[in-house]
């Protein structure tokens, strides 16, 4: 693992690390804001999972994130959306390839030799953070934006005991049934749609839904909205009778403005559950 850069950050450290991955056959780059209570013991972990375009860095810059996790004494991680290099496939278009891993496994190609996102994020990454930094390990949650929010929400899902608490900012929540999502799990996972169902928010609340507590935020002037599927999630949660806070922001629409605006409620969220 090779040290990009370490900042001093509200009495914490703000590092970026690179490693090579063999999930992913590729370098791979990660940011990781480590609190000042770090220097004493293992601390929290809350994983921040960006969205379409995005890199490690987005939410490490932008999402004022830091100060209040900071506050609550708990451990950041920014991983990348996806494998890069000029040997991993890519797509002219933003929303495929490169920077829009949508974090499943692919099995179709060209996509599936490099762009094996839940198996980094599920097994690779924890496992070097856990070897290489101080962080309990037994005390994880999770959240993120969009496509991100829908990696977090299948995660905390699909992996039941892993994460004690999820949230998500304007979360793709049901891929299936979407444009943001048909196309891309199509695209790597192929036309069976039953191996679509793990990577649906939706599906999967019907399905089995989260043993914690659940918070999710969406603006309402979400120039994405039609694409995010916000009624769908709702609707699995009414009919589960999940425990779950679902909000809809006034006038918020799909920026790290809105990110950053409602960031300390999402950390005071997951701290509560961490430390619980």
């Amino acid at each position: 693992m090779e040290t990009l850069s370490e900042n001093k950050s509200f009495g914490g450290t703000q590092g970026v690390y690179r490693h090579r991955s063999s999930a992913c056959q590729c370098d791979m780059t990660f940011g990781l804001f480590m609190p000042q209570e770090a220097q004493d013991g293992p601390v929290p972990v809350l994983w921040y999972l960006s969205g379409l375009t995005c890199t490690h860095e987005n939410a490490m810059v932008k999402a004022g994130a830091q100060a209040w996790a900071a506050e609550q004494g708990i451990a950041l991680v920014f991983p990348d959306t996806s494998p890069r290099g000029e040997d991993v496939a890519d797509d002219e278009a933003y929303d495929l390839g490169q920077g829009a891993g949508f974090y499943v496994n692919a099995t179709q190609s060209p996509w599936a030799p490099h762009f094996q996102m839940w198996d980094y994020m599920v097994d690779e990454l924890p496992a070097l953070l856990a070897d290489k930094f101080a962080l309990d390990m037994d005390r994880q949650s999770i959240t993120g934006h969009s496509m991100g929010g829908h990696g977090a929400l299948t995660m905390a899902m699909n992996l039941p005991g892993r994460f004690r608490s999820v949230s998500a900012f304007a979360p793709i929540s049901n891929p299936t049934a979407s444009d943001w999502g048909r196309k891309q799990l199509t695209a790597y996972l192929g036309d069976d749609e039953a191996a679509w169902a793990k990577h649906d928010s939706s599906l999967l609340m019907r399905d089995k839904g989260f043993d914690g507590p659940i918070l999710i935020d969406t603006g309402t002037n979400d120039q994405f909205l039609d694409l995010l599927k916000p009624e769908a999630l709702a609707a699995a949660v009414a009919e589960r009778r999940q425990q779950a806070i679902l909000r809809l922001q006034p006038g918020y629409d799909h920026s790290y403005f809105f990110i950053s605006t409602f960031m300390e409620d999402h950390v005071t969220f997951h701290a509560e559950a961490l430390w619980s």
